[in-house]
């Protein structure tokens, strides 16, 4: 049995979950239910970042520990991914004492291995990255990210010796070029580490907030390599090994592209220094735009962008989940920039769900209801859509493999608009009753059963929805992959009627 382990990135508890958060995530559940509809075995892990000055400081001003500060908003994260429908295998919360195990445990080999020793560190420093810049980085002294002024810092850290890996990861990316998809972010990360690479502060003295160095007490990990190792952490890295070497080399991060830095250069040299082969795969995602400014926290409380607005509970309680997991896979090709909009929300609402999906799921079911008494007839073998469905289904099946939501769900809808037109053309709801319509709706209520099994892994209500109305037991995916074969509508089921699937949304004007 194939393995398919899939991150997200792990969401700093300060921020409020919003539409950006929702659609790394979203895009990472949709990603896990195709493997398992293909029969993987899947580990679908996400979680939250729990340590760092931001939080300390945070907590303090609520008057409270980081602790008992990071226990509330963590699960605001629950609460948007369970909103949402995302089905995870694993929550992480970086506060976990399995996490501060492997932490130890890992940085700890990679000490005894003799690439972290100890300096004097003085740089720039960004408190909302919770990062350093050198100057020439940086704008004229201000955060590149934030825009905020950097702090000029000093402090004993213990180093990372990332210069002694430079000619390994150029080797390790020459010789695995999907390594980071797409090419454009692999070129990135590559002409990162072609650039030269200098070692790397890993402590902090001046919080107290992190996981404790064990070899050195006084000083905490800072803040991203703790949260980098979470990926080991949920399989068990040195409590139990044996998962390690079943899920690692099946491991795929999904990431946004301004953390490349971190999850393409940093965390696979720290994985060779600790004896381990980088992760398998590193799938960069763009941004997500609102008047071409990245939603971010940051931006939101300066003012450039009113995340309140698109925070995923309220598009949920506006579109549903459905509508809102469609748009978010189906507007952006995974890799690119893509622009959220309201308006591209209805239009991909009344266009593609409503007047495509909706329509026909309609339609197929009125029509049996007044030809054949409401019982669905079987397809024919040899029927007029099976090619394009089977082509469709190929299709579909090589985007999901290859990390493209988008394309998945552009061939899902050809073959929609392929039995649109098709009934257009055989109008069966003038035909009289007999054998001849009813060959007609048996080849549109199996290119409907097809459809429930294609888009559950992006809209999994609406599959069950789609799979109860045409009277089939179980669920879409029961059959796995196989259930897409043509053939599977059993004839002499009666079919479920039931309110428009996706009632059109009048814009006001």
């Amino acid at each position: 049995m194939a393995r398919f382990y899939i991150t997200t990135p792990i969401y700093y508890v300060n921020d409020a979950p919003h539409v950006g958060h929702a659609y790394t995530t979203v895009v990472a559940d949709a990603l896990a239910r195709w493997h398992r509809l293909a029969g993987d075995d899947v580990l679908f892990l996400t979680g939250t970042d729990e340590h760092g000055q931001k939080v300390a400081e945070a907590a303090a001003r609520h008057g409270t520990t980081p602790q008992d500060w990071t226990d509330q908003t963590s699960t605001r994260f629950h609460d948007a991914w369970d909103a949402l429908n995302v089905d995870y295998d694993d929550f992480i919360r970086t506060t976990e004492l399995r996490h501060l195990e492997t932490v130890q445990r890992f940085l700890g080999t990679i000490y005894e291995n003799g690439y972290i020793y100890k300096g004097l560190y003085r740089g720039l420093y960004c408190v909302s990255c919770e990062d350093y810049y050198t100057l020439e980085a940086s704008d004229q002294g201000r955060c590149p990210v934030h825009g905020k002024p950097l702090t000029e810092m000093e402090e004993e850290n213990w180093f990372f010796r990332l210069s002694a890996f430079e000619e390994r990861l150029r080797d390790y990316y020459d010789q695995h070029p999907e390594f980071v998809t797409p090419e454009t972010k692999r070129n990135e990360a590559y002409a990162f580490i072609a650039g030269g690479l200098k070692d790397i502060s890993i402590t902090r003295t001046s919080i107290d907030w992190g996981i404790p160095v064990p070899w050195d007490p006084p000083h905490v990990f800072y803040v991203w390599y703790d949260a980098l190792i979470n990926y080991l952490t949920a399989i068990g890295y040195g409590r139990e090994d044996s998962a390690v070497a079943t899920w690692w080399p099946a491991s795929h991060h999904l990431i946004g592209k301004e953390i490349i830095r971190f999850h393409c250069v940093w965390w696979p040299a720290m994985c060779m220094a600790a004896g381990l082969e980088p992760p398998h795969h590193v799938q960069v995602h763009g941004w997500l735009l609102v008047g071409g400014q990245k939603l971010s926290k940051t931006m939101a409380a300066e003012g450039a962008v009113r995340l309140t607005d698109i925070a995923p509970v309220t598009l949920i309680e506006e579109f549903g989940v459905d509508p809102l997991r469609y748009y978010l896979l189906r507007e952006t090709a995974l890799g690119n920039d893509g622009e959220f909009s309201y308006e591209g929300i209805v239009q991909r609402y009344n266009v593609d769900l409503a007047n495509n999906l909706g329509n026909l799921l309609a339609r197929v079911v009125r029509v049996v209801e007044t030809k054949c008494a409401g019982v669905a007839p079987a397809p024919s073998a040899a029927a007029e859509l099976r090619e394009q469905a089977a082509e469709a289904v190929a299709r579909a099946r090589d985007a999901w493999e290859r990390f493209a939501p988008h394309a998945a769900l552009e061939a899902t809808w050809s073959l929609i608009g392929a039995t649109n037109a098709f009934l257009e053309r055989h109008a069966p709801w003038k035909m009289e009753p007999g054998a001849a319509v009813e060959a007609v709706l048996g080849e549109a209520l199996e290119v409907l059963r097809i459809v429930a099994i294609l888009v559950s892994p992006a809209m999994p209500g609406v599959a069950d929805e789609i799979w109860r109305r045409l009277g089939l037991a179980g669920s879409p995916g029961d059959g796995g992959l196989a259930g897409l074969a043509w053939g599977g509508t059993p004839g002499g089921v009666r079919l479920e009627g039931g309110a428009p699937l996706f009632p059109r949304i009048v814009s006001p004007s």
